[in-house]
């Protein structure tokens, strides 16, 4: 499970009602993140007991209820790598302390934040479902056995490739449901079907190739190589990189359809591997409870930098902070010791740290 960071509370009960009775939203099913290991998830009546699913997605669960578990694992990969991204930013991805609306009311309007976790929820779905069938977890799926003959660069495909392809469309069942349920003519549906697509753009997009060597004495006289997906670490990566590049856009219509195009017609039109965001965002500075904003008072944050996203300037919102010494235990003098451990003694050293005051 990862750690999940949560909301100081000192607002009242009610406003804690607002996060748990917050109309469903797409990204709701990341609350079985929350569920215990030892509660199933899948089962006709365990299945319509799953509160942060909609009625199409509890239709998936009661009808491939094998990969339910994969799905659980997906909601924790998102909170995890979420909050590792955005670890130094105001915004860093801190959890409400219960309910279905994981991150809170932001992810309900159109912002560049909510571009990204959709985004990141869908690769994570395709990930963790192609892990499974990779791993044979799975009766439906297993490796991809298309992947055959003889590669342009010499070497034989064989092996266990990753099975992309089962993955993505489980994706596509599963996370895209409840945008194709509201129709594809609104803002929010069509800007949360094009990240979705662009979280599973990142894998195809950087998969990888791994061989091994068949020969006498480790010689290389034959290579058989199988295709892998990238470390989810990496699409977190790539998909952070395109937050800070995404596009606002407008709603146009064209004919008889719905287009975005950018608010700006100085900007290009993004390319579908682009996040596309309706609505600017708040500025995460002070305490929202009722939309799941924690501020940013308290935060550690870089002293010793001004134009860093670390920086104590941007993290707090201006000059509001403060610096304080404490004592940290460390690892010091460690040394080597044959066979095979490293021996270590612990210092204690007086720091520096950095504190938002507001």
């Amino acid at each position: 499970m990862p750690t999940v960071s949560t909301v100081n509370l000192t607002a009242p009960l009610l406003l804690l009602l607002l996060w748990a009775t917050h109309p469903t939203m797409a990204t709701n099913w990341l609350s079985l993140a929350r569920l215990p290991r030892s509660r199933p998830v899948f089962g006709a009546a365990p299945c319509a007991r799953l509160r942060g699913l909609t009625p199409g997605q509890v239709g998936v669960c009661r009808a491939r209820g094998e990969v339910m578990e994969s799905v659980r694992k997906a909601a924790e990969m998102v909170i995890e790598e979420c909050q590792h991204q955005f670890r130094n930013r105001r915004w860093n991805c801190s959890t409400t302390p219960r309910g279905i609306n994981v991150f809170g009311r932001v992810m309900n309007q159109g912002t560049r934040e909510a571009a990204f976790v959709h985004a990141l929820s869908s690769a994570a779905v395709a990930v963790a479902v192609t892990r499974a069938c990779t791993r044979g977890e799975l009766e439906r799926c297993g490796c991809d056995r298309k992947v055959r003959g003889v590669s342009p660069e010499g070497f034989q495909w064989s092996g266990c490739s990753d099975n992309l392809s089962y993955g993505v469309a489980f994706s596509q069942t599963f996370v895209d449901e409840p945008e194709r349920a509201k129709g594809l003519s609104a803002g929010r549906p069509l800007m949360n079907l094009h990240n979705n697509e662009a979280g599973r753009k990142a894998i195809l997009h950087n998969m990888q190739v791994e061989c091994k060597c068949h020969g006498v004495s480790g010689s290389c006289e034959l290579r058989t190589c199988w295709k892998v997906m990238p470390p989810f670490r990496r699409v977190g990566v790539v998909l952070k990189e395109r937050f800070d590049g995404a596009t606002e856009v407008r709603l146009t219509r064209i004919g008889s359809r719905t287009a975005m195009l950018p608010r700006d017609p100085q900007v290009k039109p993004p390319a579908a591997r682009d996040l596309l965001y309706l609505a600017p965002s708040p500025d995460f500075c002070h305490l929202d409870l009722e939309n799941g904003i924690p501020g940013t008072a308290g935060r550690r944050c870089n002293g010793t930098s001004r134009l860093a996203p670390d920086g104590c300037e941007l993290v707090c919102c201006g000059p509001g902070y403060r610096a304080g010494r404490a004592e940290v235990v460390q690892r010091c003098s460690c040394k080597f010791s044959w066979c095979c451990s490293v021996r270590c003694q612990q210092c204690k050293n007086t720091v520096t740290i950095h504190t938002c005051s507001v």
